[in-house]
C-alpha cells in the first residue's frame, strides 16, 4: 500500500514539474521576438528532448501520465489558463492560443475519420469553413443567439458532410481521397463565385455575444484591462476539452471499437455483422460536426471569413497535425497543433516555405515515429491489443 502511494505521489510530482516546466518554455518561446532567440529556444528544445530520451525522464513523464491520465489533462489545462493569464494584454499571442485550440478540436474530427474508422478526409478545411460561412450568414441574418449559431454551424458541416460520405464509400484507396480533395476544391470555387457571399472579398463576421455581452469590447477587471480574446480563449478552451472528453469517451465505448474493427479489416468486420457504411457515415458526420464548430468560433475570433482561408493547403496543414500528432491519438493533437501552427508565426522567414515545412513534418515522423509526438497506451481487447 505505501509502495503505491509513493508510486501515486511519485507521478503527480513528474506531472506537476513536467507541466511547469512547458509553461516556462512556452512563455519564453510566445514573448520571444528576434530570430536568434527563437533559433536558440529551438534547438534548446530539441537538445532537451534527446537528453530526455537518453537519461529516460521522457519515459518517467509518458509512465506517469499514462498512470494518471486525468491529472496529466488537469495539468494541460492549468498550463494553457497561466499562458492566458501571461498574455493577458497581448492580442497576437492569445489569437495564436485560441487557434491552436479551435484548430485542435476540427482535428479530433479528422481523428475520429482517419484513426477511428479509417475514412480519409483531405477537406477538413472545407468544413471549418462551412462553419465559418454558416455563423456568417446566420450572425448577419437572423436574430438567433450566438450559441445556437455556433451549434447549427456545426449541424450543417455535419449534413454536407453526410452527403459527402457516399460517394467517398463507393470508392477505394486514393481514389476516396481525390473525392475529398476534389470537395475541397469546389467548395472554394462556389465561395469565390459566390456574389452572395462576399466572392473573393469574403464576408464579415459579427463577433461573439453570449448573454448581452460582446466578446469584442473586451472587459477590464480590478482596474487592469484585458485583451477580448480572453473572452475567445475560455470559449475555445471550453469548447476543445469538450470535444477531448467526448472523443475519448467514444473511442474507449462500443462505438469505438465498431469503428476500430472496420478500420482495422472490413471483412472481419462484416463477418461479425458490423454495418460498415454505417460506422463510416458516423464517423464522418461527428467528424465534420466538431469542424463545423470551431469553423464557427474561428470566424467570431478573427472577425473576417474569404476563400484563402480555407485552400487545400490549409487541409494539409489539418492534416500534418493530425498525423504529427499521431494517428487516432487525440492527446497529441495539441501539442502538434502548437508546432504547425506557432513556429512559422514566429519563424518569419518560414513563411513562404509553410506548405513544405508541413510536408517535411508529415514525412519526418512517418519514417522517425509513426505514432506520432506522443505515445498511445495500449489494452488486450477480445484477445488482440487495442490503441487507446
Amino acid at each position: 500500500m505505501n509502495a503505491h502511494k509513493l508510486k501515486s505521489h511519485s507521478a503527480k510530482l513528474v506531472l506537476a514539474l513536467a507541466a511547469l516546466g512547458v509553461t516556462f518554455y512556452m512563455w519564453l518561446f510566445l514573448h520571444a521576438e528576434s530570430q536568434l532567440a527563437i533559433g536558440v529556444l529551438i534547438v534548446f528544445a530539441l537538445a532537451l528532448v534527446m537528453a530526455g530520451k537518453k537519461f529516460g525522464t521522457t519515459q518517467r513523464i509518458e509512465l506517469a501520465a499514462a498512470d494518471r491520465p486525468g491529472l496529466a489533462r488537469l495539468w494541460t489545462v492549468i498550463g494553457l489558463l497561466i499562458l492566458a493569464a501571461a498574455f493577458y494584454d497581448s492580442h497576437f499571442v492569445l489569437m495564436m492560443i485560441c487557434a491552436v485550440l479551435l484548430y485542435s478540436t476540427a482535428c479530433m474530427g479528422l481523428t475520429m475519420q482517419f484513426g477511428f474508422a479509417g475514412v480519409a478526409n483531405f477537406a477538413g478545411a472545407a468544413f471549418f469553413g462551412i462553419g465559418s460561412y454558416t455563423t456568417a450568414v446566420l450572425a448577419t441574418h437572423t436574430g438567433l443567439p450566438q450559441l445556437a449559431n455556433i451549434a447549427i454551424s456545426g449541424v450543417v458541416a455535419a449534413i454536407i458532410g453526410s452527403v459527402l460520405i457516399w460517394p467517398v464509400l463507393r470508392t477505394r484507396g486514393h481514389y476516396a481521397a481525390l473525392v475529398t480533395i476534389a470537395f475541397g476544391i469546389l467548395f472554394k470555387t462556389f465561395i469565390e463565385v459566390n456574389d452572395v457571399l462576399g466572392g473573393p472579398q469574403g464576408l464579415q463576421v459579427p463577433g461573439m455575444k453570449l448573454f448581452g455581452y460582446a466578446f469584442n469590447d473586451g472587459f477590464t477587471l480590478f482596474g487592469i484591462e484585458f485583451s477580448f480574446y480572453i473572452s475567445y480563449f475560455i470559449l475555445s478552451l471550453i469548447i476543445c476539452a469538450g470535444a477531448f472528453v467526448l472523443v475519448k469517451a467514444l473511442e474507449r465505448s462500443w462505438i469505438g471499437l465498431s469503428m476500430d474493427v472496420v478500420r482495422t479489416d472490413e471483412t472481419a468486420a462484416a463477418t461479425f455483422g458490423l454495418h460498415i457504411a454505417r460506422w463510416k457515415v458516423i464517423a464522418f458526420t461527428l467528424g465534420n460536426l466538431f469542424a463545423g464548430i470551431a469553423g464557427s468560433v474561428y470566424g467570431m475570433m478573427i472577425g473576417f471569413v474569404a476563400p484563402n482561408n480555407f485552400s487545400f493547403s490549409d487541409s494539409l496543414l489539418l492534416v500534418s497535425i493530425v498525423i504529427l500528432g499521431g494517428l487516432g491519438n487525440p492527446i497529441g493533437l495539441i501539442p502538434a497543433a502548437i508546432i504547425v501552427l506557432m513556429l512559422p508565426e514566429k519563424l518569419q522567414f518560414i513563411q513562404e516555405y509553410r506548405v513544405l515545412l508541413y510536408a517535411a513534418l508529415v514525412i519526418a515522423i512517418l519514417l522517425f515515429r509513426p505514432d506520432g509526438l506522443l505515445p498511445r497506451k495500449t489494452r488486450l481487447f477480445f484477445g488482440r491489443k487495442d490503441v487507446l
